[in-house]
């Protein structure tokens, strides 16, 4: 997530209500646990949960295996992470300054922790994401998607929603290369993409 002080302390100020809502990998939705799963298989070397939040994606990957730190700027969360899930490593921080030397990371996942930037912001965090990649580390984006990039009223903060190509697009620019993009819409929920792609 972006260390903004309105985000953050928006999250910081429903963080309970979130976590109740969102906070568990038994409240995400399968396909997404499949393909996160079979993305960090693929991973060589440490990882970083990019807006980690309350935690269950960095318990995912390190039940899994991955040596992972989950990320994030909102105190509430990190502190919730720790308590929840001792075995795991978190510390708080942004995708701005990401807390890892140049090309020393194997992977980032960042799912749904871009969405708050906007799309002049949004160069920055990617080229913050291939700063520490290794090459050939692989990068998964979590996003809303719609017709045009445009910002909505999300339950916390406001958000944007992309079209997948032009996202893809974006990544390319910042020194991936793009190998998947998916699209779902769940039953009374906006249309969520994913997009994997590796640090070139």
């Amino acid at each position: 997530m972006v260390d903004d002080p309105g985000i953050r302390d928006a999250y910081d100020s429903r963080a309970a209500e979130y976590i109740e809502v969102l906070g568990s990998i038994e409240l995400t939705a399968a396909p997404d646990r499949e393909l996160i799963d079979s993305w960090a298989r693929g991973l060589a070397g440490p990882v970083l949960d990019v807006g980690c939040g309350p935690g269950h994606w960095t318990e995912f990957l390190r039940t899994r295996g991955a040596s992972v730190v989950g990320i994030d700027p909102v105190p509430a969360f990190i502190s919730h992470a720790r308590s929840r899930y001792p075995d795991a490593r978190f510390r708080e921080g942004a995708v701005q300054d990401l807390p890892a030397a140049d090309r020393s990371i194997g992977g980032i996942l960042a799912w749904y922790s871009l969405i708050h930037l906007s799309p002049t912001e949004l160069d920055g965090a990617l080229a913050e994401c291939a700063r520490v990649l290794v090459p050939g580390g692989g990068l998964a984006v979590g996003f809303f998607t719609g017709p045009v990039v445009a910002p909505f009223d999300h339950a916390v903060v406001t958000a944007y929603a992309w079209p997948t190509a032009e996202l893809a697009a974006l990544i390319e620019a910042a020194g991936f290369g793009v190998l998947e993009t998916h699209e779902r819409t769940d039953p009374g929920a906006r249309p969520h993409g994913a997009i994997l792609a590796l640090r070139r």
